[in-house]
Order: C-alpha cells, then sequence, then structure tokens
C-alpha cells in the first residue's frame, strides 16, 4: 500500500514526474535524448553499482538538470537483508558520495529521496529512512516496461492511468524503454500535462485510501 510514503503530487497542477530505476545504463544517453527532445525533466533512481559502472552516464544525467536521488547500495528486496544490511543500503545516496566528489561545488537541494528495490519494505526499512533523514518515494502509474510487449501497448496501457499529479515508474535499461518514454512524452503533451522532477511535482504522503487505490491499481490489472 505503500501508507505514510511520498506518492502523487497535487491535482491541481498539470504536472505528472516522470521516473526511472535502476541506472545509470547503456540505455541513459537514449534517455536523456528523448528528454532532451521533449525539453522537460525527469527523476532517476541509482544504485550504486550501475554508478561505479557507468559514471560517464551519472554524470551527463547532472548535467542535463535532472533529479537524481537512491535506489540503495544493492537491488536487492528489503526482506532479504539483515538489518545492518539494510542500514547501509538505506544510508546511501549518490548526491551526498559520488556526486559531490564529481562536483565539489554541487549544492544538496531538496529533501534526500530513497525509493526501496520493488518498492519492497522491512520491518525497519521506514524506522532507518527516518535516522537517516530520507523520504521513501513510490510511484502510482507503471510503464511494466519489464514485459515483452511493444512499446505502443505499454504506451497505452501507462497513458490510459496519467492525471494531473501522477508519478509514472519506467527503468534505466530495459532496450523498449526510449521509445516508450517517446510516446508517453507525446501523449502526456497532447493531453495538456507536463513531466517534472519529484521536486517540482511536490509528492504528497500516501493516507491509507490512496494506499489502497494504489494497491488496487497493482495488482487489479
Amino acid at each position: 500500500m505503500g501508507w505514510g510514503a511520498l506518492g502523487g503530487g497535487p491535482g491541481s497542477a498539470p504536472n505528472v514526474a516522470v521516473t526511472f530505476d535502476d541506472g545509470p545504463s547503456e540505455r541513459t544517453h537514449e534517455l536523456l535524448d528523448v528528454l532532451r527532445e521533449f525539453g522537460v525533466q525527469a527523476t532517476f533512481f541509482v544504485t550504486q553499482p550501475a554508478c561505479w559502472a557507468f559514471p560517464a552516464e551519472l554524470q551527463a544525467t547532472v548535467q542535463a538538470g535532472h533529479q537524481v536521488e537512491a535506489h540503495g547500495r544493492w537491488h536487492t528486496h528489503a526482506l532479504l537483508m539483515p538489518p545492518w544490511r539494510e542500514w547501509a543500503q538505506v544510508r546511501w545516496h549518490p548526491r551526498i558520495q559520488e556526486l559531490c566528489a564529481q562536483e565539489p561545488g554541487l549544492l544538496v537541494t531538496g529533501p534526500l529521496l530513497y525509493r526501496p528495490p520493488y518498492g519492497g519494505h522491512s520491518p525497519f526499512t521506514r524506522l532507518l529512512a527516518r535516522l537517516h533523514r530520507r523520504q521513501i518515494a513510490l510511484w502510482d502509474v507503471e510503464g511494466r516496461d519489464w514485459l515483452n510487449q511493444p512499446a505502443e501497448i505499454l504506451a497505452a496501457q501507462t497513458l490510459a492511468q496519467m492525471r494531473p499529479g501522477s508519478v509514472v515508474l519506467l527503468h534505466d535499461g530495459p532496450q523498449v524503454t526510449p521509445e516508450l518514454l517517446r510516446l508517453v512524452l507525446s501523449g502526456l503533451h497532447a493531453r495538456g500535462l507536463r513531466a517534472v522532477t519529484l521536486h517540482e511535482l511536490r509528492p504528497q504522503r500516501l493516507t491509507w485510501r490512496a494506499g489502497l487505490k494504489r494497491l488496487r491499481r497493482s495488482y487489479g490489472r
């Protein structure tokens, strides 16, 4: 349900947040090209191994002005980690470590966000996030780009769920994602919606009612 975590933003503005998990990757530059083509900003939730493997792609994401947040030191479900390992998982954040090391003058603005792999929680996840002053950020629309389906079908399913304030989950890595992103951004433009970062969207904490809706959306299709 994600109760208490950050979910969608207010529906009063025609904004949605496009987010990417798991990067950076060999696909990052393609995603950046599509975002540049539409003149929009997105939020990238990165992992430590991917940052080490693709430092140039990480730097390009930062230089393009996109929001970069933490997806963890390991892409492991919280229930599969002992508490001391999850402590290190939640503590790591690229805006404090890699990015600040590469850009000494970089200012860390806004709250530090953490998106648990798979959105999964252990009994300790929320406590650890609070101790590390992290805010857990989830989503309400899934692009499902891990499925073996054409970009056109995935885009139609994704756009059907979009509303002002939505947060869509995509991934930095699948071959289909750049074309899916182009179709989604085109569809958003046609509907008068604008893609923004999570900071600009200003996501709100999920209530019980919003959590139930999120649960139905996730498993009702």
